[in-house]
C-alpha cells in the first residue's frame, strides 16, 4: 500500500489455449488486457520478493476487460465461475507458486476470499449503458463462436437507435470477424468511413441524393463495426477514441446542409430555407448540448435514466433516424419533403430533451438512479 492506493500487482498468466477468439489466443488476449491495465508482466518462476501482489490468471478462459481490471485492485480474491470454479487470483508473491498449481488443478487457493464475475465488476456497464454480465467463459474448440458472439454482443450498447441496434448486429458481425482476422485496425476502418462522410456530403450537395445516402448507410455501418472491432480485439485507444466520435459529433449537420443545397438547386426548392437550415442545423447542436448539460448536471446520460428515455433514443432526432426519413422521402423522388420531416422531428426531439432536463430539475437530490442499473 502506497498512500493509502493499491499497488498494482504483477501480473502472470499460467496455462494456454491455441483456440483463436477474433483472431486472437487467449494468452495474447491477455497480455493485451495487461497492457491496457497497465500492469507489468512477471514470470512465475523468477517473482520479486517485494513485489505488492501477483494476478495468477489461467488463460483457458476468456475474461471481461473489467474483471481484471477489479481483480487487480482487490488483493486477497480469488476469482471463480458461477460454478464456482477457481480461474484467478490476487495473491502475495509467497503464495503465488500454490495459486498457480491449484488454479491449474481446478481447486481453491487457501486464505484468499472468494468472489464472481458479477461480485467484482458488478453487472451494469455505465460507458455501454446496459445491464450485462460481464464474460467469464472456459474457451474450448467446441464454444469458439458463441463466445465470439457473446464478446461481441458485449461490446454492443445496450442505449442506442434503432438502425444500430436492430439492423446492424448480424451483418456488423460478420464483418468485424472479417477485419479481425485480416487484420485491419479499428483506425483504418474509422479512416474509410471518413472518406464516405466527405463523398456522401458532396453527393447531397451536388444533388445526387441516392448515391449520397449509399455512402452515408455505409458510413453508419462502419461507424458501428469500427467501435466493435477495437472492443472485442482490446484495441481500442484514447486517439481512435477521439478520431471516431470526433466524427460522429461533427459531420451530421455538414451533411443536412450539402441536403439543404441540393434541394435547393433541384425542382423542388423548399419555401422559409433559412428557418428550415437554423432548426436543422441549430436544433442538431441544441440538442447535443442538452445531452451533455444532463450528464454535467445529473452524472449520468439522460437516455440511460428511465425506460422512456432509452426508448426515445432509439428514435430521437440523431444521425440514422433522420437518415431513416430523408430516405424514404427520397424513394418518393422529394428529397425536400424528407428535409422537412428532418427539420419537425429536430424540433419535437428538442422539446423531449428539454422536458427531460426539467423533469430531472425536480427530482429530489439522490433519487436518480439510471433504471438500468437497478
Amino acid at each position: 500500500m502506497t498512500n493509502g492506493a493499491v499497488t498494482k500487482p504483477l501480473a502472470v498468466t499460467v496455462g494456454e489455449s491455441q483456440v483463436r477468439v477474433w483472431g486472437m489466443t487467449s494468452q495474447q488476449r491477455l497480455a493485451r488486457t495487461y497492457h491496457r491495465l497497465d500492469l507489468a508482466v512477471a514470470d512465475l518462476g523468477a517473482l520479486p520478493a517485494d513485489a505488492p501482489g501477483v494476478m495468477i490468471v489461467n488463460a483457458r478462459w476468456i475474461y471481461d476487460e473489467a474483471v481484471l481490471r477489479a481483480l487487480a485492485a482487490r488483493p486477497g480474491v480469488m476469482l471463480t465461475d458461477d460454478a464456482g470454479c477457481p480461474v484467478a487470483a490476487h495473491v502475495t508473491a509467497a503464495q503465488a507458486a500454490k495459486a498457480a498449481a491449484n488454479l491449474l488443478a481446478g481447486q481453491a487457493v487457501p486464505g484468499v476470499e472468494t468472489a464472481t464475475a458479477v461480485d467484482l465488476a458488478g453487472a451494469y456497464n455505465h460507458a455501454l449503458r446496459k445491464r450485462e454480465a460481464p464474460i467469464l467463459e472456459l474457451l474450448t474448440p467446441q464454444n469458439v463462436r458463441q463466445v465470439e458472439a457473446r464478446l461481441f454482443k458485449g461490446s454492443y450498447k445496450g442505449v442506442t437507435d434503432l438502425v444500430t441496434k436492430y439492423v446492424w448486429p448480424t451483418p456488423a458481425r460478420i464483418v468485424t470477424r472479417w477485419c479481425a482476422l485480416a487484420g485491419i485496425t479499428p483506425n483504418q476502418v474509422t479512416m474509410f468511413g471518413l472518406l464516405l462522410v466527405f463523398a456522401a456530403m458532396y453527393l447531397f450537395w451536388t444533388g445526387h441524393f441516392g448515391w449520397g445516402l449509399v455512402c452515408a448507410w455505409i458510413m453508419t455501418f462502419l461507424d458501428t463495426v469500427d467501435g466493435k472491432l477495437a472492443r472485442v480485439t482490446l484495441n481500442s485507444s484514447a486517439f481512435g477514441n477521439i478520431f471516431d466520435h470526433g466524427i460522429d459529433l461533427i459531420h451530421p449537420p455538414f451533411w443536412w446542409w450539402a441536403w439543404i443545397v441540393g434541394v435547393q438547386a433541384g425542382p423542388h426548392p423548399m419555401p422559409d430555407v433559412a428557418l428550415v437550415m437554423w432548426i436543422v442545423l441549430g436544433g442538431y447542436w441544441v440538442q447535443r448540448g442538452l445531452e451533455g448539460i444532463f450528464m454535467r448536471l445529473f452524472k449520468m446520460h439522460v437516455h440511460a435514466w428511465r425506460p422512456f428515455d432509452s426508448f426515445f433514443r432509439l428514435i430521437t432526432a440523431r444521425r440514422n433516424p433522420n437518415l431513416l426519413l430523408l430516405t424514404g422521402a427520397c424513394l418518393f423522388g422529394r428529397p425536400d419533403i424528407g428535409m422537412l420531416l428532418v427539420a419537425g422531428w429536430t424540433a419535437i426531439s428538442l422539446v423531449v430533451h428539454a422536458l427531460q432536463i426539467l423533469q430531472a430539475a425536480m427530482t429530489p437530490r439522490g433519487a436518480m438512479v439510471s433504471w438500468l442499473a437497478g
